[in-house]
């Protein structure tokens, strides 16, 4: 059986950046098409963030967001970050030394950054900014490879989770190819990363040098393919050469030199070489198509090596559970919409509509009463009619069927106020949407929402309403948006 690419990812959402859209000449020349070529989902464009962004995000680039540390001659280290729109980034930090030419960075930088694919944790900007050089990347929640196959604490990787872990980050390396990227620098099993949903995915940081000079091997020497050690110099050949070191990773949950797992190939040692934590739990025929390739990968000579389609071509029939999700085979728990937090404390209001407590929700409508309706309606003597005299009855026998919790009564009185149309109240139109809400119409509690923004454009409880009905109507990204925009907005008003 094969398995279809698609099988087991789950596309990512778009999301709208609070960056700095970079015009400048190294953006794509056929615009955005370029930059999400390739089956990305809705990952960002490729843009220029600025260096207050990601202290922000990092909380200054604080010890306690690195996620990793490596290299001597090139040093460089990785930091997880929130942006203010709360998608996780992942920054890389280099040395002024490394890339001391900003532009020449700039240029590296673009070149990656027009991949989008969905097996590639895609490169989402950058930052060069003084001596500043970073990297920014979707960020992977579930550790890389290494950590599940060299250091797991609760379960080692499943035989067949293995397989799809070849499988993608041959995919990956093959859609890099056809996208004039085939040099990727020291591929191994920490460059390997899972997903909010666990699907592997190849680290975008991989694609770009370490360093001007191009240095591209950090890993012990003995895993470096035999021309770089000649000559310094990476080619396609070099990436299938790390690839079956991979391979080999995978078997045997043992991080082996090549030189040592050749020998055993050669002796046919298959099952010496496994992984023992499998328990036998394996396939032997799958296992010996995957030690064949393993081999052929760690040819000395370069030409002798599988290219990238031929890696796709002989794993993508190994596939034998196309239909299980990868959290569940990883043995993590399945990715929910994360909590909308906003980054200050929430009001009483912001707390009880991120709980979604529409109890609450109510009792803070009655309290508030509307003082918040202040200098919204500015009315002529003129307009002091019966007509408005009864308009203000309709309103007012709402307010007690809302106060009671008699909803239906509250709408219908609302309405009547609303329909004349004389006096314009965004109170009205937030309580009748928390109405809506109570009796389970949330396309309509939206709508009101909407209208009490229109009235008062900078009232933090419109977009409060708003969220709330969004998240009723399983719009969960929208409604964090929502939530967000409407803390933003109470700050504002808090520092005046």
């Amino acid at each position: 059986m094969g398995c279809c690419s698609s099988c087991f990812s789950k596309e990512p959402r778009s999301e709208n950046n609070n960056i700095h859209q970079n015009t400048h000449q190294h953006s794509p020349s056929n615009g955005k098409g370029a930059a999400f070529a390739g089956d990305g989902g809705g990952v960002p464009v490729f843009s220029e963030y600025s260096l207050a962004d990601l202290k922000g995000a990092t909380n200054n680039f604080s010890s306690e967001f690195i996620v990793s540390e490596s290299g001597e001659k090139a040093p460089n280290v990785v930091y997880k970050g929130r942006l203010q729109n709360r998608r996780w980034i992942a920054v890389k930090k280099f040395s002024k030394m490394a890339w001391p030419d900003p532009k020449q960075f700039a240029d590296e930088a673009w070149g990656v950054g027009k991949l989008r694919h969905k097996r590639v944790a895609n490169l989402i900007g950058y930052c060069c900014d003084g001596d500043e050089r970073l990297l920014v990347a979707e960020y992977m929640p579930n550790d890389t490879l290494a950590k599940h196959l060299f250091h797991w604490e609760n379960q080692t990787i499943e035989w067949a989770m293995r397989l799809r872990v070849a499988l993608c980050i041959a995919e990956a390396l093959d859609y890099c190819s056809t996208e004039g990227r085939p040099l990727y620098h020291d591929l191994n099993a920490y460059r390997v990363l899972f997903d909010e949903n666990g699907d592997p995915r190849l680290s975008c940081f991989g694609l770009m040098k370490n360093s001007r000079d191009g240095k591209s091997y950090s890993t012990n020497l003995a895993y470096t393919p035999p021309e770089y050690l000649r000559n310094g110099r990476v080619t396609p050949e070099s990436v299938s050469f790390s690839f079956g070191t991979v391979l080999l990773d995978l078997l045997s949950g043992k991080h082996i030199p090549p030189s040592h797992a050749l020998e055993m190939i050669r002796g046919k040692n298959i099952l010496l070489l496994m992984d023992s934590h499998l328990e036998g739990n394996f396939s032997t025929e799958e296992a010996t198509v995957v030690f064949d390739l393993a081999s052929r990968c760690l040819q000395y000579e370069p030409r002798e090596r599988p290219n990238t389609k031929d890696l796709v071509a002989t794993l993508a029939p190994l596939q034998n559970k196309p239909d299980v999700p990868s959290y569940q085979m990883l043995g993590i728990p399945k990715h929910e919409e994360a909590p909308a937090t906003p980054p200050h404390p929430l009001s009483p209001m912001g707390d009880a509509c991120s709980r979604m407590d529409l109890t609450a929700i109510h009792q803070i409508l009655v309290m508030t009463h509307y003082k918040d309706d202040e200098g919204t309606n500015e009315l002529s003597f003129q307009e002091w009619t019966q007509q408005m005299r009864d308009m203000l009855e309709a309103r007012k026998r709402g307010d007690l069927a809302f106060r009671d919790k008699d909803f239906r009564t509250a709408i219908d009185c609302y309405s009547q106020f609303i329909d004349v149309g004389t006096m314009i109240s965004p109170t009205v139109y937030a309580r009748r949407s928390l109405c809506h809400l109570m009796c389970d119409q949330p396309d309509a509690a939206l709508r009101d929402a909407m209208q009490a923004q229109c009235v008062y454009p900078d009232w933090s409880t419109a977009f409060y309403m708003q969220a709330v009905a969004l998240a009723k109507l399983d719009m969960h990204k929208d409604a964090v948006d929502m939530l967000n925009e409407a803390a933003t907005l109470e700050d504002k008003k808090r520092a005046k």
